[in-house]
């Protein structure tokens, strides 16, 4: 109380002493009591951090594109988005995909994926463009026909190689005939460093946010599988690339490389490699029917060929009407039949004839971004 009855009678001139011990005792604890008008104070400022760019695109040699990649280094204040990401020139002389004489070729990004095997990497799948700004002639994913709601598995089978001949071949002849080695497991089956290759390749491929659908050891000694769900054409035909692009990578510490060629033991009886294209639109999910169906099989039958033009390069090899495939000359459909040229699930019928189906003839070497626009182009021609 007594404290009270002082205070009230403070004057005006005892509030301003009051007022200046107050600031003055501030200020000797303070290095910078009040920041300067115009700056921001270092607990305010942005933190700028390298980001490595892995800018990845496909060349311009034929019948098969290459993966091709190099990296910059840009500062962001976090991981960036798509529409920060700058264009970026090349020489297109070293790829196929320019004269010498006038070489530039530019990336324009399209999607990027987190790289969980580098501090701050980003994967950035691009199109690749002339210089004058028109797509560039090798650029097959700015034309191919999408649709949000169509969606799309595809199946992509290779091979490890090492030392020229697939991973567990003997350096004379061959292992023990193929059987056990589909989904096997074991030393004898699958040897001591593939899995653990694909374990660490869906790994990767899952901090970068790929859709990976799920892995198995194939058919044919040294052969394997992974799957990539995506809807959305190029969604799902980016994400096969870059998953390609980080497996290739990823083999180089090993010493193997990936052989994606869709017979490389050619005729002896080894499975080929696939890249089965698993499809469906909203209608053939929601109304589908067997009349539909039936008209749908009857424009994959007349554009036959068609397909077989975009499903990879020496599909001869593979399409043989063996080894679980129709001829590549022949269009054939049957219910749960991996002979044939499209194979419909059970569960398809089973559900009023609607649901995906899968395009058994496309090869590993195939390009995503061709394989689904030619499924969705021949979807088209037929009315609902």
């Amino acid at each position: 109380m007594r404290f009270m009855r002082a205070s009230s009678k403070i004057d005006e001139k005892s509030l301003l002493f009051w007022h200046g011990l107050c600031f003055f005792t501030l200020s000797l604890t303070l290095k910078e009591p009040f920041p300067k008008l115009g700056k921001k104070s270092k607990s305010n400022s942005t933190t700028m951090a390298k980001y490595k760019l892995e800018y990845i695109w496909l060349d311009g040699y034929e019948p098969v594109r290459n993966l091709r990649s190099k990296t910059q280094l840009k500062d962001f204040a976090s991981f960036p988005k798509l529409e920060e990401l700058p264009d970026w020139g090349f020489d297109g002389s070293s790829t196929q995909q320019a004269p010498g004489g006038s070489s530039d070729c530019v990336l324009k990004p399209v999607a990027l994926y987190p790289d969980s095997t580098r501090k701050n990497g980003v994967l950035v799948m691009c199109e690749v463009y002339n210089a004058d700004g028109t797509p560039h002639a090798s650029n097959d994913r700015v034309t191919i026909l999408d649709d949000p709601d169509a969606w799309f598995g595809f199946e992509q089978e290779y091979f490890l190689y090492q030392d020229g001949r697939p991973l567990g071949f003997p350096e004379n002849g061959y292992p023990a005939p193929q059987g056990p080695y589909y989904t096997g497991v074991g030393y004898k089956n699958v040897g001591d460093i593939a899995r653990q290759i694909v374990e660490e390749h869906l790994d990767i491929c899952l901090d970068a946010g790929i859709n990976h659908e799920g892995i198995n050891a194939e058919v044919a000694k040294g052969q394997w599988e992974f799957q990539i769900f995506g809807k959305g054409s190029k969604t799902a035909a980016d994400q096969v690339w870059v998953a390609r692009y980080i497996l290739n990578r990823l083999c180089e510490k090993y010493g193997i490389d990936v052989e994606y060629h869709c017979k490389p033991l050619g005729a002896p009886d080894w499975n080929g490699s696939g890249m089965h294209c698993n499809f469906s639109t909203k209608h053939m999910r929601e109304v589908g029917g067997e009349a539909y169906f039936l008209a749908l099989m009857a424009q994959f039958e007349k554009n036959c060929m068609e397909h077989i033009a975009v499903y990879g390069p020496d599909n001869h090899m593979r399409l043989t009407g063996l080894h679980e495939t129709q001829s590549i000359d022949k269009f054939s459909w049957g219910i749960a039949d991996r002979g044939s040229s499209i194979r419909v699930p059970h569960s398809f019928k089973n559900n009023g004839w609607k649901g995906y189906l899968e395009d058994r003839r496309p090869n590993s070497q195939g390009n995503p971004y061709q394989v689904a626009s030619r499924v969705l182009k021949t979807i088209s021609e037929v009315a609902k």
